[in-house]
């Protein structure tokens, strides 16, 4: 027979159960009710550093609480989406999922961190990007069928710029090798913005860059615009025709989307996918995107799986052409 007293045993029961009550609280309050933290897997300043801080501050002004955005560049994405896949499954950390290391990097490295498919939930689309194929102006040519024409009568002879292996305009360029039969060289920067100057310069003929860039020298007249990658024309620039439209079959578009590490409560991820779909729908928001070049995307988390594991299967044998690989 124990010697406790009942009102002791009374009172270390109560004392027991004052944090798992609390834990419930806790667990029923919807989300967000503290700050979140957004991880960008690039630097500041760049276009998807924006885009992804214009779509922060929005879900801040719908949920009253802080997005915090932190940027764990590096690997061409993976640090960040590393950070994201050891992260805590609450829904308090989340950050970008994108084409580099969500679709691109599974095949072009020997081995990630990560697997791109298992270790992460997926909440939903947040925008759409095209790259615009741009040349240096003294290149004797106007349109996609007649640079089509030069690279075949000089096979190697030119070169196309981009901001890295595994990128999105280097495989832009390489698809467009594959689909054209054509055979322009591969040269990797360490950026767009180094690649763009030396087709300025004519040290180099031609670049898939990212639309705001491209099409703002387009716009000044230091290079010329013949193509853009997506199987539209861009709401930015109209004028520029698609690729796919003299070259049948080709297509990339950069897209993000926003996912936290595997494990977060189903209802939390539907909810993150509701408020956002508010966001990216408000007129500011989607005026902002479209002024950077993007088009607002959203999907249901199911869907951004779905797409993001079709864009791993289309890109691998386009990886598999070009020979690039990272050990």
């Amino acid at each position: 027979m124990s010697n406790s007293h009942p009102l002791r045993r009374r009172t270390a029961l109560g004392a027991l159960a004052l944090p798992l009550l609390a834990s419930a609280v806790r667990a029923e309050d919807p989300w967000p009710n503290r700050p979140v933290r957004f991880i960008v897997c690039y630097a500041p300043g760049g276009p998807t550093d924006v885009l992804s801080r214009l779509w922060c501050a929005k879900m801040a002004e719908l949920t009253g609480q802080q997005f915090v955005v932190e940027n764990r560049a590096g690997a061409a994405g993976n640090i960040g989406t590393d950070a994201i896949a050891k992260s805590r499954p609450d829904g308090y950390t989340m950050g970008m999922a994108n084409i580099a290391p969500h679709a691109i990097a599974p095949t072009l490295y020997s081995s990630l961190p990560f697997d791109a498919g298992r270790d992460f939930s997926f909440f939903c689309g947040l925008w759409q990007m095209p790259n615009m194929l741009v040349v240096n102006k003294d290149l004797p040519v106007t349109s996609v069928p007649e640079l089509i024409a030069l690279l075949k009568a000089n096979p190697g002879k030119y070169s196309f710029g981009s901001g890295g292996s595994g990128t999105s305009p280097h495989l832009s360029g390489e698809l467009f090798n594959a689909l054209a039969g054509v055979q322009v060289v591969h040269v990797p920067y360490r950026g767009t913005g180094p690649a763009m100057t030396d087709v300025v310069a004519g040290r180099l003929h031609l670049i898939f860059d990212n639309i705001p860039g491209a099409i703002a020298q387009a716009r000044q007249g230091t290079v010329r615009a013949l193509g853009v990658t997506s199987a539209a024309p861009s709401p930015v620039a109209p004028e520029v025709p698609p690729i796919g439209r003299f070259l049948p079959g080709y297509e990339i578009t950069a897209w993000a989307g926003a996912c936290g590490p595997a494990g977060i409560p189903d209802e939390v991820v539907q909810r993150i996918a509701a408020i956002s779909r508010q966001a990216l729908a408000t007129p500011e928001l989607t005026r902002a995107y479209l002024d950077l070049g993007a088009s607002p995307w959203w999907t249901t988390p199911a869907a951004l799986a779905a797409h993001r594991a079709a864009e791993q299967a289309k890109l691998a044998p386009v990886i598999r052409a070009s020979g690039a690989r990272v050990d």
